[in-house]
């Protein structure tokens, strides 16, 4: 068996710290040490066994069991760049101010003036004249923004860039993108950030290949300040940060921190301990969510690996943000310590590229805390018993898969509370359901994998987000047009962000019981006819649509600003498709017409048939978009389930 030399220096090291602080969980230093020389590392997380024999022998009390775990993050996969120097002085010097978040309509003139007033030979350039990067590709990527925009920066020979405002999870990377696209073509840089937001820019840029990123942090959230404040803490307070940013020099220290380098096997250990130091441990490094896991021997992961056809050494996926390399390996390692079963390799392995896919993963990093979730469709999650129904996410085996993603998305794609996953209030558990496949067959529908253009025994994964989890309509009525109509009312309330503030339209999972998705068939053939009516029905009523988004806009105030409410009416009207349309159903109201505006686009609903049979429940999440992969399984997989007490998987599929 392969011996792994480098995880066994580092075993030897921890456990001669463990020794010396640990006295009442002591395993003498020469005995262990005796086995390390005779046997290769992976037998030596049974260390725990063998010191217990070693302290039975010598008539003491068993020790606390110890084990040597390997690590849970993937390597990353960016080469990280040689900043250039920082500039001597900004006179002379030609400076690209951008930005198009969080009031910089305000900022960013007050900017320029303070430029050219201390520096009176510089050039001032402004988002107008030269755009913006937006968000930096991910290797292999080409965006068509960040390429205008770099060759903008060579055109008019900018020497430095001032990019700004981040203020929230998805515009803070976006500013940063154009600091970032700069810095590649060594160019200097500075980014304006809000307060919980300067360690999401700069970890943006570090897992871009810029390992010094520069921040200039505003006291406080740009749209709550009145413009008299924007400029007086941009003068007092941003300038100098911005100043110090463009022109003292970045030392070696600063270039360092943060950037961690590793070699040697993946599957090397990383740690020896208790259960408990362990848990502490991980939680430290910020390689679990805080909560007991179990711990990730070599010998456990390796046993998970015989449930796929792939290498222990395959990548699955290069997943941003993070831009880790995800091998199989790092994959079972994850479900090991989520306390997932090994047969769930293959459904996991589904997941994890899953995770790299952008309709998926666009919205992670709000302030808005998107929930990330899964569903399974075919006939695997019933062979294996994750369930579709009442109470479903409470059951061990979605739990587990909930959290293995909850896991993956930290150890995996480089996702971190506090550094750019910004939800206000924090984020719930992921969570996985199951539809009920048999349902929609039975109600004359077709699952949603087979909509989305898999047969109907191919085994799938969903991955999707929800702004909303909870407070599901009851319809009390057997008319298929009333429950069409309360799913309306329903949805055109649900829209993107409290109120409806946000974007137009917005993606929505429609979870149904099989009863509610009985009396719709009765009206709407196929989910497509459904969503058709649902379309014309669930309109808005403008005055509403406006006053959420002039009062509550999540990109920055607009009252106060150049338009009066009753202008701003108009505008929206114009821009996002407003008619007079009969008045929706559920207003008490005399007129028969209103102005409207649509809340649904064509394709951007999955309706799923899940849940409670004994219900009559709807639930309406809008969130962010799906991804969805197709689960692989290994070419002996009925074999793998006999062993283990399975039913061979064609008894579970339909026809």
């Amino acid at each position: 068996m392969e011996t792994r030399s480098a995880g066994l220096f580092l075993l030897s090291i921890t456990f001669l710290f463990a020794v010396q602080v640990a006295d009442a969980q002591r395993i003498v230093c020469d005995d262990v040490c005796k086995l390390a020389d005779a046997q290769p590392l992976e037998s030596l997380a049974n260390l725990s066994i063998r010191g217990e024999e070693n302290a039975l022998l010598k008539g003491t009390a068993p020790a606390t069991p110890q084990y040597a775990v390997v690590s849970p993050i993937g390597r990353s996969s960016v080469e990280m760049i040689q900043q250039a120097p920082r500039l001597n002085t900004l006179n002379g010097k030609t400076i690209a101010v951008v930005g198009v978040s969080f009031m910089t309509s305000v900022t960013h003139p007050e900017i320029k003036r303070l430029i050219l007033a201390n520096y009176p030979s510089a050039r001032v350039i402004l988002l107008d004249e030269i755009g913006i990067a937006g968000p930096y590709p991910a290797p292999g990527i080409t965006r068509k923004s960040k390429d205008e925009f770099q060759q903008k920066l060579r055109d008019m020979h900018v020497d430095a860039v001032i990019s700004g405002n981040g203020g929230c999870g998805l515009c803070t990377p976006k500013e940063t993108g154009s600091c970032i696209a700069a810095e590649y073509l060594g160019i200097p840089s500075v980014v304006i950030a809000g307060p919980g937001f300067e360690a999401q820019a700069k970890y943006t840029a570090l897992n871009n290949g810029v390992p010094v990123m520069r921040v200039a942090k505003y006291p406080g959230a740009f749209a709550a300040h009145t413009s008299e404040q924007l400029i007086k803490n941009t003068r007092e307070i941003l300038w100098p940060q911005i100043v110090e940013a463009l022109t003292k020099p970045i030392g070696t220290d600063e270039r360092q921190a943060g950037i961690q380098g590793s070699s040697g096997d993946i599957r090397d250990d990383v740690f020896y301990g208790s259960i408990d130091e362990i848990d502490s441990y991980f939680a430290e490094m910020n390689w679990s969510d805080g909560l007991p896991i179990i711990p990730p021997t070599f010998e456990k992961v390796n046993t998970y690996l015989k449930y796929t056809d792939m290498k222990w050494d395959d990548t699955v996926a290069i997943l941003p943000i993070a831009h880790r390399n995800t091998t199989v390996w790092h994959v079972a390692v994850n479900a090991v310590m989520a306390g997932c079963k090994p047969e769930y390799m293959s459904i996991l392995i589904a997941l994890t590229k899953g995770l790299g896919d952008p309709n998926f993963r666009r919205t992670l990093a709000s302030t808005h805390a998107w929930m990330p979730y899964c569903w399974l469709n075919g006939p695997v999650a019933r062979q294996l018993g994750i369930d579709s129904s009442q109470g479903q996410i409470n059951e061990a085996a979605n739990i587990a898969i909930g959290r293995f993603m909850n896991l993956a998305l930290m150890n995996l794609c480089g996702y971190y509370v506090k550094q750019d996953r910004m939800g206000t209030f924090g984020y719930p558990m992921s969570w996985c359901m199951v539809e009920d496949d048999a349902a929609a067959l039975r109600v004359g529908w077709k699952p949603f994998h087979v909509q989305s253009g898999y047969a109907l025994n191919d085994n799938t994964i969903t991955l999707s987000s929800t702004l909303l989890w909870g407070n599901n309509m009851a319809p009390s009525t057997p008319n298929p047009e009333k429950v069409m109509e309360l799913l309306a009312w329903d949805i055109s309330e649900r829209c993107q962000f409290a109120l409806g503030s946000g974007k137009q339209y917005t993606y929505r999972t429609i979870l149904l019981t099989e009863p509610v998705a009985e009396i719709l068939a009765k009206a709407y053939k196929t989910t497509d006819d459904l969503e058709a009516a649902l379309i014309t029905a669930s309109r808005r009523p403008v005055k509403e649509r406006v006053f959420a988004n002039y009062y509550a806009n999540p990109g920055g105030a607009k009252d106060g600003g150049a338009h009066s409410i009753r202008q701003y009416q108009g505008y929206i009207a114009r821009a996002e498709g407003g008619a007079m349309t009969p008045t929706p159903a559920w207003y008490d109201s005399p007129e028969a017409q209103q102005l409207t505006i649509p809340t649904m686009q064509q394709g951007m609903t999955a309706f799923l048939i899940t849940g409670d049979a004994a219900r009559n429940k709807i639930q309406t999440m809008p969130g962010g978009g799906f991804a969805t992969i197709k689960i692989d399984l290994p070419k002996n997989w009925n074999s793998l389930m006999e062993e283990l007490g399975y039913k061979p998987i064609e008894e579970y599929e339909l026809k």
